[in-house]
């Protein structure tokens, strides 16, 4: 017997259950992270604008900002978790064809390796600033800066761009449901009826040569700025240099931290309930974003003088 089209159809399609076993309070639930979203969105709208209209802020430091604020607002605007979230969550849009969520994951992940490959030149920025600082303008030109901005965009865009071809090799005949309000590589191969192994040990590579190399590189960063500092006579100017780290610093910790714990959860805590790694995953998309513009309006002294001053006008 042929199948029916109506199954044929539901078979194309995830189900999203938002957060698993408080379907009764995810109205209340989405306050604050509606309040945390459009939060974020703002304080990376006001970075972008005062780097943009503020020729002073024309370096590759805060160039490198602006790629940051960038991907968190398109992290938090475009597909990220948040809009999905909220269609679960106040109009019960569960249902997401395979397509739409495969290009969901694909742009959710590539953008998240382009924002480690971007804190990356930011650390390289750093070390550049305080390990040669007469040469700095000659090393990082406009063109070179652009230059790793576009290699960190097209490496995070290269590495994730099998991750939808091997999901699309599978098919998809066990349960079709997600234990989040959107679309991860994790979760979606775990539904697969096929062998994942390939999958898997893709997923690995990726996030050892991506995030794992760009860490190490920025802790071998500061390990030479570190180096350079304590051979600094002056006290005064030693905390001077220690002072232009601390926001780049923060932010990492911020991304690093809970990225190791997010991926070690899904690999290696198969113990760990699916509202234990809904709670992780929504912290992590959520966070972030929200963070990054508050530490470096906190942090630099140019970012906050000039927000200053936009309120004050």
């Amino acid at each position: 017997m042929c199948p029916s089209p109506l199954i044929i159809f539901v078979a194309l399609l995830f189900i999203l259950t938002g957060i698993p076993g408080r379907e009764d309070i995810q109205v209340w639930i989405s306050i604050p992270f509606c309040f945390i979203h459009v939060t974020s969105i703002l304080g990376n709208s006001v970075i972008l604008f005062i780097i943009k209209t503020d020729p002073i802020l024309h370096e590759p430091m805060y160039i490198f900002l602006s790629m940051l604020a960038i991907t968190d607002l398109d992290l938090g605007l475009s597909i990220s978790s948040m809009p999905t979230t909220l269609a679960v969550f106040w109009f019960n849009t569960r249902e997401i064809s395979h397509d739409a969520c495969f290009v969901q994951l694909f742009l959710l992940h590539s953008l998240t390796f382009t924002q480690s490959s971007v804190l990356l030149c930011m650390a390289f920025d750093r070390f550049v600033a305080i390990y040669n600082p007469l040469r700095y303008t000659s090393i990082l030109t406009p063109a070179r800066t652009a230059k790793m901005g576009l290699m960190s965009l097209l490496k995070g865009v290269i590495l994730t761009f099998p991750l939808p071809i091997l999901l699309k090799q599978h098919q998809y005949c066990k349960e079709n449901i997600l234990s989040h309000s959107y679309c991860l590589h994790q979760e979606v191969m775990k539904l697969a009826c096929s062998d994942i192994r390939v999958n898997i040990i893709y997923g690995f590579f990726l996030t050892i040569s991506s995030l794992g190399l760009d860490f190490l590189f920025i802790l071998l960063s500061y390990v030479m700025i570190l180096k350079t500092v304590l051979s600094i006579v002056s006290h005064k100017e030693r905390l001077k240099a220690l002072d232009t780290c601390i926001s780049h610093v923060c932010v990492v910790l911020l991304y690093y931290m809970p990225a190791i714990f997010f991926s070690v959860i899904y690999r290696f805590g198969q113990s760990s309930s699916p509202l234990t790694q809904n709670v992780v995953g929504n912290v992590y998309s959520l966070i972030l974003p929200l963070m990054n513009p508050i530490v470096y309006s906190v942090k630099t002294k140019s970012i906050r003088g000039r927000i200053i001053r936009m309120f004050i006008k």
